[in-house]
């Protein structure tokens, strides 16, 4: 099906003038990345380019993230016994301590970092996405009042940059929200949609167990606190699993252990980080349950005492059905067999701090395919990462036309729209 609508065929013809520029922009984020906690110039840059277009714009914490608006004046500010406006649209910045290993123009030039989540594809994405939006607005194409935001988001690989950027109010009057994540199992044109559960609730677990050292050649002398957690990693790896239905999806994982400075002496203590996932919050808590009460029998059993704590935590990722309906008519509205929804059979063990954003408004993450016949097809987080580019004019696209799309339904239950100025 063609589009069928004035803007969405202007649309169209603006994401192509503004391919280069998207493509650009993903390459210069490669070139350039920063880690979670530090992205200073790549929130700087954005901040620059959508303020020199004319959005209002506000940097996150400590220059870190940045909060973009485009609202037409003909749009007031949402209130409570109106119906639903403003939209949200929400991009990812931060890279990974990862080296990248590609032979390609636009490898990383920071030695031990790169984008190998796709982060820079997304930036990229939504900062297109806005610009086409913005141009729209400004020829008059668009026949409805808009209200966007664009929320680039500092962190998410820490779990802590959602937290940040809603403490500054980027949920403030936010209606909904819609985010994007390339995904390497999927070919470029497909965009994997899911209702309900997409992905699971994500707690950081951390142990320590305290001993008593001692010399390497007498541990008879000690009470080893390494092997309490060899035997710890273990019990878990085999009993979590034979406690909890299999039916439930449930997965433990030890990360990192930390222990001693020496080969010949036993230390003190050992501690041990790693993540707790899971889909359903009743068996998280049967989990965390049975983890402490393992921790507590190895404690026992070697004579040493065992602390179980938790950090960082985020919930699982529900996508409102209402709004997953009204993308898939969107999509077929806007590309027709260019780009097609493709059902996600089950939730991921994977976990996305977008769940705190819909702790506040319903929304969608959307699965972009990145995967083309020579490039694309590498895991996330694997050090030669990349994607098919190709996906990013499809990714722009996708959030305009959301954006467009949620403000044309919710001027429909406002009334009628205003007349477009002339080009």
């Amino acid at each position: 099906m063609k589009p069928t609508s004035t803007w969405h065929e202007a649309l169209s013809q603006v994401i192509a003038s503004y391919q280069d520029t998207i493509l650009e922009t993903r390459r210069h984020f490669h070139q350039h990345p920063e880690l979670s906690g530090y992205e200073f110039e790549t929130s700087f840059y954005i901040y620059q380019r959508l303020r020199d277009a004319g959005l209002a714009v506000q940097l996150g914490t400590e220059g870190r993230g940045v909060i973009a608006d485009l609202i037409t004046p003909d749009a007031s500010t949402p209130q409570p016994d109106r119906p639903a406006r403003l939209l949200a649209l929400r991009a990812d910045l931060d890279a990974l301590r990862i080296g990248d290993v590609k032979d390609v123009p636009y490898r990383s030039q920071k030695e031990g970092v790169m984008h190998a989540c796709g982060h820079d594809a997304h930036a990229a994405i939504l900062m297109g996405a806005m610009l086409a939006t913005k141009t729209l607005v400004d020829r008059g194409a668009i026949p409805f009042p808009v209200q966007c935001r664009a929320i680039f988001q500092p962190a998410e690989e820490t779990v802590r940059g959602a937290r940040e950027m809603i403490s500054v109010g980027a949920m403030q009057h936010v209606d909904a929200i819609v985010a994007l994540h390339v995904d390497p199992s999927r070919d470029v044109g497909a965009v994997g949609v899911r209702k309900g559960v997409l992905t699971s609730s994500c707690d950081e677990v951390r142990i320590v167990i305290h001993g008593r050292g001692g010399h390497a050649a007498r541990p008879h002398e000690a009470r080893d606190p390494v092997a309490a957690a060899a035997q710890l990693i273990q019990t878990l790896y085999t009993y979590v699993p034979r406690a909890t239905d299999s039916q439930d999806a449930v997965v433990l994982t030890v990360c990192q252990v930390i222990a001693g400075d020496n080969p010949n002496v036993i230390p003190e203590e050992v501690a041990l980080r790693g993540t707790l996932r899971t889909l359903d919050p009743a068996i998280r808590s049967e989990t965390i349950q049975h983890i402490e009460r393992i921790a507590g029998g190895v404690a026992d059993a070697t004579g040493t005492r065992i602390e179980v704590g938790y950090g960082v935590a985020t919930p699982s990722v529900v996508n409102d059905p209402q709004i997953i309906d009204l993308l898939g008519q969107l999509m077929d509205r806007q590309f027709g067999e260019r780009c097609l929804p493709q059902w996600v059979p089950r939730p991921s063990m994977g976990s996305e701090d977008f769940a705190l954003y819909l702790q506040d408004a319903p929304g969608a993450l959307l699965r972009l395919g990145c995967r083309g016949e020579s490039v694309g097809g590498r895991p996330l987080h694997s050090v030669d990462f990349d994607i098919d580019e190709r996906c990013l004019a499809i990714g722009s696209e996708l959030l305009a036309m959301t954006a467009l799309g949620w403000a044309e339904q919710q001027a429909g239950k406002r009334g009628p729209s205003r007349t477009p100025s002339a080009d």
